[in-house]
């Protein structure tokens, strides 16, 4: 990918890394969060875009033509791609002034809106081979447990099912990290493939399950006992 003459570049090692479902965002979010400074080179297709940070913000976007925001949600709504992390690129131009918090929120509300105006549309071939037979209902059935807030289902390679909503991709993420890290330790310490994990916060708890390439993440209130939510989850997928 080609940088345009603006930029003035170091000699330094970034990182590549390929966009499935969520993974843009948890980039983003990342290096945010590390306060990076630099530039995220996307592609999708034939498409482009560069999303210039400093100290963490993004202050720039662009994407064929577009700039800021409207490059920004172009580039965030991309179902796939691959990714560039590159250190050190800075750019002279600023056309970005929100947080990267309500730039992302932003973007995703946009998002959703647009899909919710699809939803009226037949689905297609692709979609409804995405949804496996009663996963949704089991999916609602989960929702309305005591103390569950959100379900998300993961296909292989990290794909959501049946839920595009940016809590969803925040939940869908999270369940990611912990399913990594617990494969490294279930690695490390040669104990096998992790199959099931729970963890416990004082404002909510994460459970993740995993079976036959596909993981279920539950979201619960802090308030309720996550041994007690982990027991009904449990029932309601054996009633099943």
């Amino acid at each position: 990918m080609s940088l345009p003459d603006k930029l003035v570049k170091s000699a330094s090692n970034g990182f590549e890394g390929e966009v499935v479902g969520l993974g843009l965002s948890d980039v983003i979010q990342l290096n945010a969060n590390n306060r990076f400074s630099g530039c995220i080179a996307v592609g999708y297709e034939q498409s482009r875009g560069l999303l210039f940070f400093r100290d963490g913000e993004i202050i720039h976007a662009e994407q064929d033509g577009k700039v800021g925001e409207e490059a920004f949600c172009c580039i965030v709504g991309w179902p796939g791609g691959r990714f560039s992390v590159q250190p050190n690129v800075a750019t002279t131009r600023s056309s970005i002034q929100k947080s990267w918090q309500h730039l992302l929120l932003d973007a995703h509300r946009m998002l959703d809106e647009q899909r919710a105006a699809r939803k009226g549309q037949p689905a297609t071939a692709a979609e409804n081979a995405g949804r496996p037979a009663g996963a949704m209902d089991a999916i609602e059935k989960l929702r309305q447990l005591p103390g569950v807030v959100q379900v998300v289902l993961l296909g292989k390679e990290g794909a959501r099912v049946g839920d595009d909503s940016y809590q969803a991709e925040v939940l869908a993420g999270q369940s990611l990290y912990l399913a990594m890290a617990g494969g490294r330790l279930g690695s490390a310490f040669h104990l096998g493939e992790v199959i099931s994990g729970v963890v416990q916060g004082s404002t909510h708890h994460l459970l993740l399950f995993a079976s036959r390439g596909r993981h279920l993440c539950v979201l619960a209130q802090g308030q309720s006992h996550a041994g007690a939510v982990e027991a009904e989850v449990r029932k309601l997928l054996a009633s099943r």
